[in-house]
């Protein structure tokens, strides 16, 4: 398997593309082609558990990885200690048409586990088969979980460092905790006088910078990335969309070859592209439904054909997804283009330069025949979160009762009743207290900080606090730096040789 940039760039194997991250273009690399999965290969899954299916699917990509490689990184990224649920990744039913696939129930209680727990393994591996001796420097921008979830990751593993860029005020009060009470020698963080978008272009231009690789470079480092512009973050969501459909035929819930629906919340748009890489591999699904809270830059795309930035941005309660450039959304313009790398150079230059671009008519067409979209604010994610545990006493996140809530009005506008599969990106219990006042209003929440609202979302709920979030009570702060955004490269070179001195008051950072 090959590996080409989306702007046209030269190929490059599996483990060069995890190791540089970005292309050197500028783009983002994608598959040369897309290992198919048959219907008999697909039933074969069934029999297989959440590690075997996942060795099954990467194989497929990563083909200058040995089976035994692979199999030994899947193995110490999902072991059972890290994982509160056997089965990884499980899948729930919620009504007789409709389930939630549960990606929270890693060691950060957010998705982002799922790629984030095997991404070091792959680095490591990928350093040692390209003869790279210098330490892997891994720069990160986060909305709030990718930041944990590579901190988490990368920590204290060999040969790399990890250094993250939170937007200060763009992150839940547990996300922002995780963050500063991580451990580990080779681990940054960084608060950024910004919002995540800001975050996401500084890393980029990082990358892209000659003078600041020649800097990284003179201190015996390299750069990589674990944001989900690295394929190597991306390939591993693949995975989920087939174990639960897999789930779904062990429960009787479809037959082999029926469609299904996923309905997925969506920022930056690696974890619904990791669902249309799965459907061009040959799982059966109908519709990708991308939900939007009010920053709704996705919904206007698809159903106007036009990616328009000209707009204001939200800080909403589903933080994660408070994001106006999707990166993402590049590797799957590329292939609505037919793989023409200097359109997709000229669309990202526009947006550059006039923060829009237009697909044209035709090319809407066919992303509409894939995709569905829709947004929900603020309050219908309220609404959604204590309508869905008042009728089926099941407790969703602010992130995912966005996707409950668009397939919902998907469902009325369209009349497509076909099975279909919330895909959870995270615990509710990273976002407390917005989840405890939606299912028992804002007097619920008075004078409580965010482990009391916990507490109290427990008593009410039935649902443990999840012993990550416990935690957290009595860890020090250890990371306090903060940046403005001109100040990002001297942040991390100052990150290289910082010595971390705790914080024993957790309440100085929120």
């Amino acid at each position: 398997m090959s590996f080409i940039s989306t702007r046209g760039g030269a190929c490059v194997t599996a483990s060069q593309a995890i190791l540089r991250g970005l292309a050197p273009d500028g783009g983002l690399y994608v598959p040369a082609v897309f290992p198919q999965m048959t219907l008999a290969d697909i039933a074969a899954l069934t029999k297989l558990d959440y590690r075997a299916r996942a060795l099954t699917i990467l194989r497929g990509y990563l083909d200058d990885f040995n089976a035994q490689e692979l199999a030994g990184a899947i193995a110490s990224a999902y072991e059972a200690a890290k994982f509160d649920d056997a089965a990884i990744a499980p899948t729930k039913k919620l009504d007789s048409n409709t389930h939630v696939l549960e990606l929270f129930h890693g060691p950060t209680l957010a998705f982002k586990d799922m790629a984030l727990q095997l991404l070091p393994h792959l680095t490591t591996l990928s350093a040692k088969k390209n003869g790279e001796n210098r330490e892997v420097a891994i720069l990160v921008a986060t909305s709030g979980d990718t930041g944990k979830a590579a901190l988490e990751g990368f920590k204290d593993v060999p040969g790399t460092s990890c250094t993250v860029f939170y937007p200060t005020d763009g992150v839940s009060d547990v996300q922002k905790l995780q963050m500063t009470t991580t451990g580990g020698e080779n681990t940054h963080v960084i608060a950024l006088n910004g919002n995540f978008d800001d975050a996401q272009s500084g890393v980029k231009a990082l990358f892209s910078s000659a003078d600041f690789h020649q800097q990284v470079n003179a201190r015996g480092k390299v750069l990589s990335s674990a944001n989900s512009i690295n394929f190597g973050r991306l390939v591993p969501q693949i995975v989920y969309y087939f174990s639960a459909y897999a789930d779904l035929l062990n429960a009787g819930a479809i037959a082999l070859g029926d469609e299904v629906n996923f309905v997925v919340p969506t920022g930056n748009f690696g974890n619904i592209l990791a669902g249309y890489y799965a459907r061009s591999m040959g799982l059966p699904v109908k519709k990708l439904i991308c939900a939007s809270n009010r920053n709704n830059v996705l919904t206007d795309f698809f159903l106007g054909g036009v990616y328009d930035t000209r707009r204001q941005f939200f800080k909403t309660t589903s933080p994660s997804m408070d994001i106006l450039i999707s990166s993402n959304l590049e590797r799957l313009l590329f292939e609505c283009a037919d793989r023409d790398g200097a359109l997709i150079a000229r669309w990202m230059q526009q947006l550059r330069t006039s923060q829009s671009y237009a697909v044209g008519q035709q090319r809407q067409e066919w992303l509409l025949s894939v995709f569905a979209a829709g947004y929900a604010d603020d309050r219908d994610c309220a609404e959604e979160i204590a309508r869905v545990f008042e009728q089926h006493h099941y407790l969703m996140d602010t992130h995912t009762a966005v996707a409950s809530r668009v397939l919902r009005q998907y469902r009325e506008t369209s009349g497509d009743l076909t099975p279909t599969v919330i895909v959870s990106t995270a615990s509710p219990y990273k976002f407390a207290a917005d989840v405890l006042t939606a299912v028992a209003g804002k007097n619920a929440v008075a004078g409580l900080d965010a482990f009391a609202c916990s507490d109290e979302l427990e008593a009410r709920s039935g649902m443990p606090v999840p012993q990550q979030v416990k935690a957290l009570r009595s860890l020090p702060i250890r990371h306090t730096a903060h940046c403005e955004k001109g100040g990002m490269a001297q942040a991390v070179l100052d990150a290289f040789a910082e010595s971390k001195s705790p914080v024993e008051n957790w309440k100085e950072l929120i």
